[in-house]
């Protein structure tokens, strides 16, 4: 572990040089008010959050509301990713085949939430004047990554007064706060209705010594690249018919799934919607994710038997680091071994101490490396050292060409061309995503096999069974080679 925190260190040290000037001046992003009212829980119910997805399977506009590669650099300006599908083109270069969504289900069929996700902050009435004359304490920030232009995340000592006062002195809105558990405050969804820059309002806000932790509302992209057998029990040596995750509860963040497809029967223990005023759309993701990990039937996943706990927070590939936050802490509430995060974003000090915090409980983290290629900034959650990165083989054990690489990835999976479930019937499947799926139901296996190991347990026994791929020893493309769950079972903490 010591080796791991000095490697992720360096990862720390390497990203804050990558955010470079032209990520200073960060409050022309690419994002239409719609598209940002449909990432603002606020205001989502009013917008109309189908047009411009940017969904190869509606065949629109990508999320800057522009054609797909056609977009111009800016001076200044930080654009949000397209969906994962137009980051990664076939091998051939040919653009993916826009195909049509399969139909609507009705939004949501699991229970309401015993708690909302937030406690919503009337916006103060009449225009908010900005203050003059506020001291910086410290530079303005430059904020590398896409986020919400208009908003700002912050951890607040005191009680609702103390947050409207803040709001009040620097001349914010209070569009949401609650009482963070893996934060250990309350976190607040500050507004800025006067176009500051969020770097500036950041270093503002630090002369307050109210508040504890300060960052973007980062946004975050699911890991799915577009592209037959599901390989994957071979290739970690894993026997399907031995294969088990029987009293194992494990959380998937994702987003909304299709509880009715046959192989999802009897495995949702409970789900959540971090983002009620957002409707559903896409099913597909999530519902592949949480097959690979415990299908049954015909489309078996990795630990049959395991109870999911799914909270849904992403639509149209994108979240919000408040909404995956919020998923977070559900998550922690409903007594998980382990946490699937398929998805990747810039790094954000919120995220981190989360995952800190979770780790800290007891709970294995798993994440996507990412599909953004070798060249690509670390991805988060994967590269937190608290967190396991997992990066995707093919059926050769050759890495996927669109992995990230670098010295947080830490193991490989089978993640190209397979079959998973998906929306109401199933799909190919292709990415970090699906990876981080077959090595959480492989830990889910660890822990029906022997319930009292510990999350340092799971990550030593995984790392020193892995099978090298790549250079020898651990490195930037396979981490510690590929899993062998048999191995590791027989491993001894």
């Amino acid at each position: 572990m010591a080796a791991k925190a000095v490697i992720r260190f360096s990862v720390a040290v390497a990203m804050t040089i990558a955010a470079g000037s032209a990520f200073a001046q960060t409050n022309d992003p690419n994002l239409s008010q719609t598209q940002i009212d449909c990432l603002d829980r606020t205001n989502a119910a009013g917008a109309d959050c189908n047009k411009g997805s940017g969904d190869t399977k509606t065949g629109g506009k990508d999320n800057a509301g522009a054609t797909p590669g056609t977009d111009k650099a800016r001076p200044g300006a930080v654009f949000l990713p397209s969906l994962i599908v137009d980051l990664f083109p076939n091998p051939s270069g040919a653009s993916p085949t826009p195909t049509t969504n399969s139909p609507s289900e009705p939004a949501n069929g699991a229970a309401p939430p015993s708690q909302p996700v937030a406690t919503q902050a009337a916006a103060p009435s009449g225009p908010v004047t900005p203050p003059t004359g506020l001291v910086l304490t410290e530079p303005p920030r430059a904020v590398s990554g896409a986020f919400v232009p208009d908003e700002v995340l912050v951890t607040v000592a005191g009680d609702a007064g103390a947050v409207q006062q803040i709001a009040n002195s620097f001349g914010l809105q209070v569009r949401s706060q609650r009482q963070s558990r893996l934060l250990g405050s309350t976190l607040v969804r500050f507004g800025i209705p006067d176009g500051r820059p969020v770097g500036v309002v950041l270093a503002q806000l630090a002369a307050d010594g109210r508040t504890q932790r300060r960052e973007p509302n980062h946004i975050y992209s699911l890991q799915q690249a577009a592209t037959i057998v599901n390989y994957a029990f071979d290739h970690i040596v894993l026997d399907p018919k031995q294969a088990s995750g029987e009293n194992v509860r494990i959380a998937v963040i994702d987003t909304g799934i299709d509880d009715t497809n046959p192989a999802l029967s009897g495995v949702i223990g409970g789900q959540f919607d971090a983002m009620p005023d957002v409707p559903i759309k896409a099913r597909d993701h999530g519902t592949s994710v949480d097959g690979l990990i415990a299908g049954v039937g015909t489309l078996e996943g990795m630990a049959p038997g395991a109870r999911i706990y799914h909270a849904r927070a992403f639509e149209g590939g994108k979240s919000t680091m408040d909404v995956i936050l919020a998923a977070l802490d559900w998550a922690a509430d409903q007594n998980v071994r382990i946490i699937n995060m398929s998805f990747v974003g810039p790094k954000n000090d919120l995220l981190g101490t989360a995952c800190q915090n979770a780790r800290a409980l007891g709970i294995v983290l798993v994440a996507a490396a990412g599909n953004n290629g070798p060249k690509a900034p670390y991805g988060y959650p994967a590269a937190f050292d608290s967190v396991i990165a997992v990066t995707a083989t093919d059926a050769k054990d050759q890495l996927m060409p669109q992995a990230n690489r670098g010295p947080y990835v830490f193991i490989s999976a089978p993640g190209v061309e397979m079959v998973a479930p998906s929306g109401a019937g199933s799909d190919v499947v292709t990415g970090t995503s699906f990876a981080a799926a077959i090595v959480t139901g492989a830990i889910a296996n660890l822990f029906h096999a022997a319930p009292d190991r510990t999350a340092d347990g799971v990550e030593k026994a995984l790392a020193t069974t892995a099978r090298d791929l790549g250079g020898h020893g651990r490195d930037d493309d396979f981490g510690y080679g590929l899993l062998d769950i048999k191995a590791a079972e027989a491993a001894k903490e």
